[in-house]
Order: C-alpha cells, then structure tokens, then sequence
C-alpha cells in the first residue's frame, strides 16, 4: 500500500515483516483457543441440526441445547472438543502464515491499478482468505471429519465412538486415509470461498466505515483514531463479514456436513444428498443450522478479528 494508506489505517494494519514471530505463534496459540472453547458449542448445535432427521424431535438450536445438556450435562456441548483443540494449533499457523503473506503480495500486486481502497481491500483480502483456507485445508477436513462424527454420534441413528482415535481408526480400517478426507472436495468449495467472502467483506467494510467516519480523507491524513474506535470499526467488521458469509455459502455446507457424518456403511454422493435434503425440506433444507451458522460466523469472526487484530499488536517490533 502506498504511504498515505499506511498513515491512514495504520492503527489497523501491521505488516507481516514488523511482527515477532515467535511470539506472534505462542501469544496466538493461547488466544485462539480461549476462543474456540467460548463458541465451540454453537458449532456442535448446527452440526446436529444439520444432520437431523426429518423425524428428528429436536427441531431448533434450543430444543437441541436442552436435549445436550438433559443427557449428558455441560460436556455434551463439547463433544470432540479435544480432536479440534489439537489439530486447530498447526492448523492456524498455516492460515495465519499464508494470510498475511498473501495478503501482502496482493496488495502490492493490485496496486498499480488504482483501484478504490475498499475494493484493493476486498481484493487482497479475498484473495489471502481463500488461499490461506486452501492450505490450512489439508490439516483442517481430517480434524474436522472426527470432530463432527463425535459431535452427533448417537444422534439421529449416528454410531457411538469412544474417542477421536477410534473415529480415526474406524475410518481408516473402513476406507483407508481417503476415509479421513470424505468430503474433501465440498470442504474446499466451501471454506475457500467462505474465508474469501469474509475476509473480502472484513477489509472493504472496515474502509467504508472508517471514511464514512472521517479518517483517511485528504483533510484528516493526521488524524488517528483512539483504540476504543479501532476495536469498535473492528468488530462491526467482523459483525458484517460474518453475516455475509454465512449467508452465501451455508447450503455448501450442509451437504458437506452430511456427507462427513455418514456411517461407513452409506456411500451417499452429493447429488444423492441434495436430493434428500429437497425432499425432506424442500429448498429450505439448505439451510438447516442457519441460524447458528450466521451466529457462529458473527460471534467467532468478531471475537478472532478483535484477538487477531490485538495478537498483531502485541507482537509488532514497533509498536508502543
């Protein structure tokens, strides 16, 4: 970006090369997993709404909740917390690395083109978003395939496991490695373009929002917003991104879902799923869980972007 852009929105961008490595790696690892113990359960209710049967007695996310914590207490809103806890930490790193060294790149790629700074915002953030999802992927649909059999099994006539190693060996034994990466194909169609939008909306929204504040304009070059400002535009960001996303590609999703949590028994395609889901639901079956995917989405893209934009501050070199 170019000098004006960097004393614009310098409270908000910290480039790659000025950060602490190490502790950028450490710092996050503890942050991102408070995280993901504060929304984990949300995930584990649309996973089993998405799944349900049309004769299924839990139809929305609260009679789900009840249902959990009737049978199983508190810890049933954290089945196969442990599976994503210990396959999240390389995970992200990967994410992290690659966002922001593509983010980078991008930009200085779009930049001769004077585009709009929301829309060299959107670009570049798009583009790290959807290539950072690509690599993270590999590491990512394993961890995800066990997590999401242990969230419903017993579930809906879904078999019981005695932990994410016995899901992981029973699908080896039933389908080799491939059993781990069922799904693989609908896991980049939908988390690339998902991580793309968000990230897309995150980086224009939050440009948008600061000019329409009075920041970065010709006459207020100087002026810097105060840290409180910076976490608010941050998480209406967030708030934003989050909503878009989980709008656009939560069909993907479902049918993704459904196919992940088959038993080794049903070879169902995604046409054959998509067939099933019309015929339960009609078009509205797509968008089973909807309401704690937008939910999820919101919640942890707001609270990831806010540890995330806070974890790049606490490890710049030079920041003060």
């Amino acid at each position: 970006m170019n000098s004006s852009r960097s004393q614009s929105f310098g409270q908000t961008e910290i480039n790659w090369d000025k950060l602490d490595k190490t502790k950028f790696y450490v710092v996050g690892a503890g942050l991102f997993t408070g995280v993901t113990v504060a929304l984990y359960p949300v995930s584990v209710v649309k996973t089993r709404l998405q799944v349900a049967t049309k004769d299924s007695v839990e139809k929305n996310a609260f009679s789900v909740i009840r249902g959990l914590l009737r049978s199983e207490g508190v810890p049933g809103l954290y089945r196969g917390f442990g599976t994503v806890i210990t396959g999240a930490i390389p995970a992200r790193v990967i994410f992290m690395t690659s966002l922001e060294t593509t983010k980078a790149a991008a930009f200085k790629m779009i930049e001769p083109f004077n585009f709009s700074e929301p829309t060299q915002a959107a670009i570049a953030n798009g583009l790290a978003g959807m290539t950072s999802s690509l690599f993270s992927q590999a590491v990512f649909v394993p961890i995800d395939v066990v997590s999401q059999k242990l969230m419903v099994q017993g579930y809906s006539g879904h078999a019981k496991y005695s932990g994410g190693l016995d899901v992981a060996r029973q699908l080896i034994k039933a389908n080799g490695v491939r059993g781990l990466y069922r799904g693989f194909g609908l896991s980049v169609m939908t988390y690339s373009p998902s991580s793309a939008v968000w990230w897309a909306s995150y980086g224009s929204s939050q440009r948008v929002i600061w000019r329409s504040l009075g920041y970065g304009t010709e006459q207020n070059q100087a002026l810097l917003p105060d840290p409180w400002t910076v976490v608010l535009v941050q998480a209406t960001g967030g708030i934003v991104a989050g909503s878009v996303a989980s709008c656009i590609t939560t069909p993907l999703d479902t049918i993704k879902t459904r196919l992940q949590v088959l038993g080794h028994e049903k070879r169902e395609t995604a046409g054959q799923v998509v067939r099933k889901l019309i015929a339960e639901d009609g078009w509205k079956g797509f968008y089973r869980g909807l309401g704690p995917r937008f939910v999820s989405m919101s919640a942890w893209g707001t609270s990831m972007i806010l540890a995330y934009e806070y974890l790049k501050r606490l490890c710049a070199k030079d920041y003060a």
